[in-house]
């Protein structure tokens, strides 16, 4: 199964590079993924009333600095646990604040350097939307997974900061936005992973920040700016700011210029 996304997402070294320098200032920018990741947690912990899972070893795919690795230690504390992650920077600032894992392991989510059926659950929190092969990802966590054992994760379809996306379009006709997968690329792709599907849904996440230079700064500081092949490059002319800033400004609303993000969570079960 081809991943139609898969010519037009950035390229994986670029955003292991991004991450790993936005490892320092990530945490106290990271609203969003702190967020998505306790809507995430609630999804998994509603199918744990319902479903025994009791993992002997959870593996944290696309980590970070660590929040998903910190609340699995505290929900399993008698599981060994493995953080990995494509940015070394990323992994060296988790294991730097103690994130609860027991191994940290800088590797590719396509290519997953674990044994077959050696891990219970998997949980990965605005990690794939950056994986241009998601069938070889879930592939590969099937793979891992035991029988009985959950995957589940969250991401970023279209949709994504289309208020940034359609302010620029006033502007001209060039990528200044990544670009994320319909949500039924994900659909597709769990129907052909060979997993049973528990949960799939779309939840959209809106943030507001007082002005754009606070947007920008936001959207650096977690190293997901603009990454996507096709971007501008240089600096942007002043003119052409002017107009992407009153047309932005035209969306304001009473607590703010709005950001808002689509996030897919998605629980799959290897039977």
């Amino acid at each position: 199964m081809q991943d139609a996304m898969a010519d037009v997402l950035p390229d994986k070294r670029q955003v292991a590079l991004s991450f790993s320098r936005a490892a320092a200032q990530y945490d106290g920018a990271a609203l969003l993924q702190r967020r998505v990741a306790d809507g995430l947690f609630a999804r998994l912990h509603a199918l744990e009333e319902r479903v025994w899972l009791d993992p002997q070893r959870w593996l944290d795919l696309g980590s970070g600095t660590g929040y998903c690795s910190r609340a699995l230690a505290r929900r399993h504390p008698q599981a060994e646990g493995l953080a990995l992650d494509l940015a070394p920077g990323m992994l060296s600032h988790a294991r730097a604040q103690g994130a609860g894992a027991r191994h940290y392991l800088t590797a590719d989510a396509e290519r997953l350097p674990l044994r077959a059926e050696s891990c219970d659950l998997i949980v990965s929190s605005l990690a794939l939307q950056w994986c241009p092969d998601l069938p070889r990802v879930l592939a590969e966590a099937r793979r891992i997974l035991r029988p009985g054992g959950v995957l589940a994760f969250s991401s970023l379809v279209a949709g994504t900061l289309d208020e940034l996306r359609q302010s620029w379009a006033r502007v001209d006709d060039q990528v200044h936005v990544n670009r994320f997968r319909p949500q039924t690329a994900y659909v597709a792709a769990a129907q052909a992973s060979g997993l049973q599907r528990l949960t799939l849904e779309v939840a959209p996440e809106r943030l507001h920040f007082p002005d754009l230079r606070a947007l920008t700064q936001h959207l650096k500081a977690i190293g997901a700016h603009n990454l996507n092949q096709g971007r501008p490059q240089g600096l942007t002319g002043r003119q052409r700011l002017a107009a992407f800033t009153q047309a932005y400004e035209s969306l304001r609303e009473p607590t703010g210029l709005p950001a808002t993000y689509q996030v897919i969570h998605v629980l799959l079960r290897k039977e």
